[in-house]
């Protein structure tokens, strides 16, 4: 397989079963470009985890770090990633227990974020100021050649995420790489006439509830019926369902950024995911896939 995609001889990559990855990669190149379509989160996957040593900022981070909160605000946000983080990420729990907490979570940081009376108007400037980052590849803009490669081969690009939908937006229009066959479901605000956020938009997404639950409606995967292979691209074990709404898969490659905790929930993401890419703040690996199947 290597032969075929040599970023797979990344020192980052762990793959448990490796021949039935071969066989996966395979069927999705023989079963050609108009059966396919890519579904993927948004922060810590098509963004960076880390830069400079540092956290890369998330959607939200962007948001609650911004100028537009002020410090009461900036205080009470992070002491709720403080107290819910650690939840959020603790392979003890089960989803059922998390779940709860995961909506208390949002629905506190979202009602902290509408008293701060942001205006839709400052949303490019925050971005442009904020240090978000997305992951990039040997010519440092890998997302350049991901989002290039699935828009010339018209491959639609699903962006499922529990972050802020017009923030990751922007941030995709600032890399100039919103094409017209990405589609992106996430939690948008609401502004008034005077462009204020008033409240953010329904459902609620967190990232434990990432399926057909908050699809209602859409009619996004229905619309796609023929695309049965799939690469789902994600970084936690909530992103394992974005494909539960597709009426039929044929062929599904899971694609895991672990990026956090490594050793800790290794075994957890390689019983899940079918590549697991350890600190790898590149997206390579899904290049090359992409570079195999897509091939003349």
């Amino acid at each position: 397989l290597c032969l075929q995609v040599p970023e797979l001889e990344k020192a980052t990559v762990r793959i448990r079963q490796p021949e039935r990855v071969r066989g996966i990669i395979q069927s999705l190149r023989e079963q050609g470009v108009a059966k396919l379509q890519v579904i993927s989160d948004f922060d810590m996957t098509l963004s960076r985890f880390g830069c400079n040593g540092r956290r890369c900022p998330t959607s939200h981070n962007i948001l609650d770090t911004s100028r537009v909160v002020s410090e009461d605000g900036k205080k009470k946000l992070k002491d709720l990633l403080h107290y819910y983080y650690p939840i959020e990420i603790d392979p003890n729990r089960t989803l059922e227990e998390k779940r709860p907490l995961m909506v208390e979570w949002w629905t506190k940081a979202h009602e902290l974020l509408v008293q701060q009376k942001i205006h839709k108007g400052d949303i490019a400037q925050i971005v442009r100021e904020s240090e978000a980052m997305l992951r990039y590849g040997h010519g440092m803009d890998g997302f350049k050649e991901f989002f290039d490669q699935l828009h010339k081969n018209n491959v639609p690009l699903f962006i499922f995420s529990a972050g802020v939908g017009d923030i990751l937006e922007e941030i995709i229009r600032q890399a100039n790489v919103f094409y017209s066959n990405v589609n992106v479901v996430s939690n948008y605000m609401d502004f008034n006439d005077d462009g204020v956020l008033t409240h953010f938009r329904g459902p609620l997404i967190h990232t434990y509830n990432k399926n057909n639950t908050v699809l209602q409606g859409t009619g996004y995967f229905q619309q796609l019926s023929t695309r049965t292979s799939i690469i789902l691209l994600g970084d936690s074990m909530g992103d394992l369902t974005m494909a539960d709404g597709v009426p039929s898969v044929e062929n599904i490659l899971k694609i895991g950024f672990l990026n956090d905790k490594v050793e800790e929930r290794r075994g957890k993401y390689l019983d899940s995911y079918d590549i697991v890419l350890e600190s790898d703040e590149t997206l390579d690996v899904v290049n090359g896939i992409l570079r195999y199947i897509l091939a003349e």
